[in-house]
């Protein structure tokens, strides 16, 4: 399963609005208010916010990766979202969050949903990745890399 098979244009917000952590997720959350592939939003929502709260997603270097699973979708689901104005994620390296990639898989696709967890850290490991993310300003510019990258990172197998 690759990365651009889940994240569509359409879950991509170019300029997020949110000044918090919680108003930033519950952005990307709705994104999902009439996707059928979401059978509870409200569940889904309560997965991420829970799963925040055992540890921080914030994994460094701006980025976040929100992540939850939940029977409340039938197949695992992605967003992602830039930030003009950083937010405080509470990440681990104590800096500011601008880039988030939210993912939220179903509870009995964990082998699927992990190897995506780690594709997706993998390449935001990636300065110039990154920093292409955070100098494109449309949805399509933003695939557009996510597609690029992970072509690279394939051929690169």
């Amino acid at each position: 399963m690759r990365i651009c098979d889940i994240l569509t244009v359409e879950k991509i917000i170019p300029s997020m609005t949110g000044i918090t952590k919680a108003e930033v997720l519950d952005e990307l959350l709705d994104l999902f208010k009439e996707d059928e592939r979401v059978t509870d939003l409200d569940d889904m929502r309560n997965a991420v916010l829970e799963r925040e709260k055992i540890m921080s997603t914030g994994v460094g270097k701006g980025f976040a990766i929100p992540h939850a699973k939940t029977n409340s979708v039938n197949e695992i689901v992605a967003a992602f979202g830039k930030l003009d104005n950083p937010v405080d994620f509470q990440a681990l390296d104590e800096q500011p969050v601008n880039i988030i990639f939210m993912l939220v898989g179903k509870e009995n696709l964990v082998g699927p949903h992990i190897k995506l967890l780690s594709r997706i850290s993998r390449m935001m490991n990636k300065d110039e990745f990154r920093e292409n993310l955070v100098n494109a300003s449309t949805s399509e510019e933003i695939h557009a890399l996510f597609e690029e990258e992970e072509k690279q990172y394939f051929e690169a197998i």
